[in-house]
C-alpha cells in the first residue's frame, strides 16, 4: 500500500534534549487520525516535522511514497499537504473573501499577482465563493477578518488550509477555546471539508478526538505508543497507565 504520509523511525533533538524518539506512522489515504498526548510529548514538534517547519534529526517522512524531510514548507504543500496552526493564522485586514482568494492563487497557475488585478481572475474568485459556502462564511464575505467572532476565524482558517486542494490536512488544535457548541459546529464542519483527504489533528478535546479520529495516534515522550481504532485505544492499558488521571481514562466511559 502506498500511504498518504509515513514517518519512519523519525527522531529530533534539541542539543543533548530529545522530543522525538523513533516516531513510527503509517497514515492510509483518505483515514482521519488525531494525535493525543500529555502536554511536552511532542505533538507539535511532530506537526513541524511532517510540514517542514522543522528539519529531522535522523528518520525520514513520506508523502504519497515520496520523501519531503529536508523540504522547505512551501515545497511540501505544493505536494499535496497543507496545515493549520494553535493560534489562528489568517490576514485581519483584509475581507473573509480576499483571504480565501488569495489562498487560491498558487494552486490556480497564479503567481505573483498584483492586489489590482485580482478582480478580473474569474476562476479564483469562483473558488473562493465556493470555499466561502464551504465553510459557511457566505453571509460574512466582504467583513474584515479580524471582525470575525473567534470561532469564525477558524473556519475561515481552515478555508485557507484547503484552498489549494491539498490531499492531506493537519489541523493543529482547531476546536481551542471554542464553547460546547461552537465544537460540536466545527466537528461536523471539519468532517465536512476534509470528505475525502487524509486529516491528521492535534486535539486536546476527548470528545473531538472520539467522534472526529477514524485512528488514534498516542504519543509520549516523542513516541507512538500505540496507534489503533477509538475503541481500542481506550481498552489499551499501556494508553491508561500513560494518562493516569486525564481525559483519556475518564473518556473510558464517557467519550461517545
Amino acid at each position: 500500500m502506498t500511504y498518504a504520509l509515513e514517518l519512519k523511525n523519525l527522531c529530533k533533538s534539541f542539543g543533548r534534549t530529545e522530543i522525538i524518539r523513533g516516531a513510527n506512522l503509517a497514515v492510509r489515504p483518505g483515514e482521519r487520525v488525531a494525535i493525543i498526548g500529555p502536554n511536552g510529548a511532542g505533538k507539535s514538534t511532530l506537526f513541524n516535522l511532517v510540514s517542514g517547519r522543522l528539519q529531522p534529526t535522523s528518520g525520514e517522512v513520506h508523502l504519497n511514497a515520496q520523501r519531503i524531510d529536508g523540504k522547505k514548507p512551501h515545497e511540501i504543500n505544493r505536494l499535496g499537504l497543507s496545515r493549520s496552526f494553535q493560534i489562528t493564522n489568517i490576514f485581519p485586514h483584509l475581507s473573509v473573501f480576499e483571504n480565501l482568494r488569495c489562498a487560491v492563487l498558487w494552486s490556480l497557475g497564479y503567481r505573483y499577482t498584483f492586489l489590482r488585478f485580482l478582480s478580473g481572475l474569474h476562476d479564483a474568485n469562483a473558488r473562493a465563493d465556493q470555499l466561502l459556502a464551504q465553510v459557511g462564511l457566505a453571509a460574512k464575505r466582504d467583513v474584515q477578518a479580524v471582525n470575525l467572532t473567534y470561532a469564525e476565524q477558524r473556519a475561515l482558517e481552515i478555508g485557507v488550509t484547503i484552498a489549494g486542494g491539498a490531499q492531506v490536512i493537519l489541523l493543529d488544535e482547531p476546536t481551542a477555546g471554542m464553547s460546547t457548541t461552537e465544537t460540536a459546529h466545527f466537528i461536523k464542519l471539519i468532517r465536512e471539508v476534509t470528505e475525502g483527504k487524509t486529516l491528521l489533528t492535534v486535539e486536546h478535546d476527548m470528545g473531538v478526538v472520539f467522534g472526529l479520529a477514524d485512528r488514534i495516534a498516542v504519543v509520549v515522550y516523542g513516541e507512538v505508543i500505540a496507534f489503533d481504532t477509538p475503541e481500542a485505544i481506550r481498552a489499551n492499558p499501556r494508553v491508561q497507565e500513560a494518562y493516569l488521571g486525564s481525559p483519556v481514562a475518564e473518556a473510558q466511559g464517557g467519550a461517545h
